[in-house]
């Protein structure tokens, strides 16, 4: 006995989505990105914060949660592999022991701007291929998309 099958409904391609061809290739940059990263013994989220570190004062744990869009308990746990690595100090404020401020060391410091190197490299090598005036348009219909959805969080995966 066999059962007759009902006709499907209707579902859109998967490639005829725009998310579905941004995703696709923000996964292949940032793959790429990660594997660069290895070698300098830094994660994409690690990289994350120190960049946002970069050439600040010290400042609290919370601070960076804020300036990366991460909660405080993400950052936390960053910025506590950073000081296990030596790429971030920790100083408990004197008039409060239950505060602290970070800041980058100097290796830390020092190893931003390789890194920065490393995702200008990166950056270049998937989008070489688009005019200098296509990148602009990216870059402005991305950051349309950005505002327009009051988007905050750094992407850091």
């Amino acid at each position: 006995m066999s059962k007759s099958k009902a006709t499907p409904e209707p579902v859109s391609d998967l490639k005829s989505h725009v998310g579905f061809w941004m995703r696709f290739v923000s996964n292949h940059v940032s793959q790429a990105f990660a594997r660069k990263l290895l070698k300098s013994g830094v994660t994409v989220a690690e990289w994350v914060v120190l960049r946002e570190m970069y050439g600040r004062e010290d400042m609290s744990p919370s601070k960076v949660a804020d300036l990366t869009g991460m909660t405080r308990g993400a950052a936390s746990k960053l910025i506590d592999r950073l000081v296990d690595k030596n790429l971030i100090h920790r100083e408990e404020r004197a008039a409060d022991r239950r505060f602290q401020d970070i800041g980058l060391t100097a290796a830390g410091a020092k190893l931003v701007p390789s890194l920065g190197a490393l995702a200008d490299r990166n950056d270049h090598e998937f989008f070489a291929t688009l005019t200098a005036p296509e990148r602009q348009t990216v870059l402005g219909i991305l950051k349309k998309l950005v505002q327009a959805h009051d988007l905050h969080k750094l992407p850091t995966q």
